[in-house]
């Protein structure tokens, strides 16, 4: 194949120059993160009556011991709010910054220790957020009122016992998701009066992974935007009456589903783009190889035509002022990450603001193709290719497997991606059964199937990559995080003979001592997702069917070299998960590469540590998959 530039560690994982940017309700300036001290921060910029930047841009964030990710304008012009955990640990805290004095220190307005929590802003009720917070508790989260100005919090409902989160309208309506004894998701609204739950609408709990997502309330309080699996082949949008239980049907695509995980981390867009003023509902994301928005409001309409004329790549993070008038907004794109743009309706111009990775030249990197494997049981498993640029045949692979396993590969820039293909590795990334986004049926195709059919899925991946002439079958690596690390365990002791290296970040390698250290807030959801799917750790029966699907029960079967990384502080798969493998390992005489980090959690975040990590993973698979360290194929 012909060679390319190589592309240091360093440019692919640095932190960007500007991200994440956002206007402000009244249009007068623009937030965004950029690199304070080698973190992320946020930052301020005044822009003039003609959307033109007005002075130098202002840290107001101080942080140097962690990037910051999310953040987010309040009503007031004066406060910006944003949350921060310590060392990856996820208990979020909600901090104040004073714009008008960004010099003096952000207020922590949840300065509880060991408290997880989180927030919405009340849109119609200016100064105020709904905060929920497991103060009381570890396992259950109350609802609380936040004054933004005064930090004070005023307890709006405790916690019965069932709830498993908490959700706000506009003007302070809350409303619950819990499960029954059944283990079925009920839908609630809070009775100030009664300081009660009253129930809406009972699901069967077989089909709630993230089938009911995204929650939403209507911006009269009185109904509940839901996503709906009753077509068991695409997740479509209904609302739902707060007073009747009954369901209307409100949008649904002729073949995709919403966007599964949208709007589930900070760096995800939400699912439905609503007025940012009103409330109402502008349009709605749906996921398939590529995204496509359909829009439902006859302005907004105008707006998207123009807005998806600015860059050849999907709408990611976007952002108005309360007239509709002035946009943010950026793009995903497999070479051209980030783009963002600023855009004035009223006037029809536009500008970029900035790509947050200028040193990457587009023409460097590789494509990432959506291709379809048919699994050996018939299943379409729509997948990502993507191949070294000029490989004209088959180079080694490296199949990388996703997280959850409730979510989904997407087409996109992903550093980790760039930087194998880079190297000289083709890699693919399969959505095995269980993964969202393709209905019901294909998630619930996973229930006892961890490895099992679910790793065929993978495996037939390989095979396909092989097949077709992509792959070299000697040189084939697996790698994931989370439940992904958990594959390249499996990967490694139920077919030792299909991978020539592996590598296990924050993976699980006892599904039962995982379930048993989950963090307690996420005890309320487990009966119909980790049970449902793996089983009950306090069945004995269920117990030993999880057992032996375990990586640590078969750590005689490893002969792959194996790399393992671990956040000390990941609070989801604990440290114990890779201490207990590779304890068994060296107990066997067997050498395993062993990353630890004191300050990350579940994923590295830090700039030094993700670095120090990608440079391992370019050595370790320098040497076992046959292509010179830093040097392309």
């Amino acid at each position: 194949m012909a060679t390319h530039a190589h592309i240091p560690v360093e440019d692919f994982f640095k932190p960007p120059t500007r991200t994440a940017a956002t206007i402000s309700a009244d249009g007068s300036r623009i937030a965004f993160l950029a690199p304070w001290k080698n973190r992320l921060n946020v930052w301020v910029e005044d822009l003039d009556s003609r959307g033109q930047s007005v002075g130098e841009p202002r840290c107001v964030t101080a942080d140097e011991t962690r990037s910051v990710i999310n953040y987010e304008w309040t009503d007031d012009p004066r406060w910006l709010l944003y949350t921060q955990d310590n060392g990856g640990d996820e208990n979020w805290h909600i901090y104040r910054v004073d714009l008008d004095n960004p010099s003096t220190p952000a207020v922590d307005l949840t300065p509880y220790p060991g408290v997880r929590t989180y927030f919405e802003l009340l849109a119609d009720r200016p100064g105020k957020a709904m905060v929920a917070l497991n103060r009381r508790t570890p396992e259950l989260m109350d609802a609380y009122e936040l004054d933004i100005a005064s930090g004070a919090l005023t307890l709006l409902a405790e916690n019965p016992g069932k709830v498993a989160g908490w959700f706000a309208g506009r003007s302070g309506e809350l409303f619950a998701y819990s499960l029954t004894a059944d283990g079925d998701v009920e839908m609630s609204t809070w009775e100030p009066e009664q300081q009660s739950l009253r129930s809406i609408a009972v699901y069967p709990g077989a089909d709630y992974t993230l089938s009911i997502w995204p929650m939403v309330v209507t911006p009269d309080g009185k109904g509940l935007w839901l996503g709906s699996n009753r077509n068991p082949d695409r997740t479509s949008l209904v609302r739902l009456d707060v007073a009747t239980g009954e369901e209307t049907d409100v949008d649904e695509h002729p073949t995709l589903s919403i966007d599964p995980m949208g709007g589930l981390a900070p760096v995800l867009p939400q699912p439905l783009i609503l007025s940012r003023r009103t409330g109402e509902l502008l349009a709605v994301r749906y996921l398939g190889e590529r995204q496509d928005i359909r829009a439902l409001d006859p302005h907004f309409a105008a707006v998207l035509q123009n807005l998806e004329k600015l860059a050849d790549g999907d709408l990611a993070k976007i952002s108005s002022d309360d007239a509709g008038q002035r946009w943010v907004v950026s793009f995903t794109h497999d070479r051209e990450p980030g783009v963002t743009y600023f855009y004035d309706h009223s006037t029809g111009e536009s500008r970029e603001l900035f790509r947050p990775l200028p040193h990457l030249d587009p023409e460097a990197l590789a494509t990432m193709t959506p291709v379809t494997v048919r699994s050996r049981d018939g299943l379409s498993l729509h997948s990502y290719l993507t191949l070294p640029v000029g490989a004209t045949g088959p180079v080694p692979l490296v199949l990388l497997v996703h997280g959850g396993p409730w979510a989904r590969d997407t087409w996109g820039y992903q550093p980790d991606v760039q930087l194998l293909a880079n190297r000289g590795y083709a890699v693919l990334q399969v959505n095995f059964r269980g993964s969202t986004g393709y209905g019901q049926g294909f998630v619930k195709a996973a229930v006892g199937e961890f490895a099992g059919k679910m790793h065929n899925d993978l495996i037939d991946g390989v095979n396909w990559a092989v097949d077709q002439g992509y792959a070299d079958p000697e040189r084939v690596a697996i790698f994931g995080g989370s439940y992904g690390g958990y594959a390249a365990l499996v990967g490694v002791t139920f077919t030792p003979d299909v991978f020539a290296a592996a590598i296990d970040y924050v993976g699980i390698s006892s599904l039962a001592n995982f379930m048993r250290t989950l963090p307690e807030t996420a005890r309320p959801h487990l009966a119909n997702n980790w049970h449902l799917f793996v089983g009950d750790p306090g069945d004995p029966e269920q117990e030993a069917d999880m057992l032996a699907r375990s990586p640590i029960t078969r750590v005689d079967q490893i002969r792959t070299p194996l790399l393992v990384v671990q956040g000390a502080n990941d609070s989801r798969v604990v440290q114990a998960e890779s201490d207990n493998l590779v304890e068994a390992l060296r107990a066997r005489g067997v050498d395993v590469e062993y990353m630890v980090k004191d300050d990350e959690g579940h994923g590295f975040l830090n700039p030094d540590n993700v670095i120090d990590m990608y440079h391992a993973v370019d050595r370790f698979l320098a040497e076992h998959l046959g292509i010179e360290e830093g040097r392309t194929a």
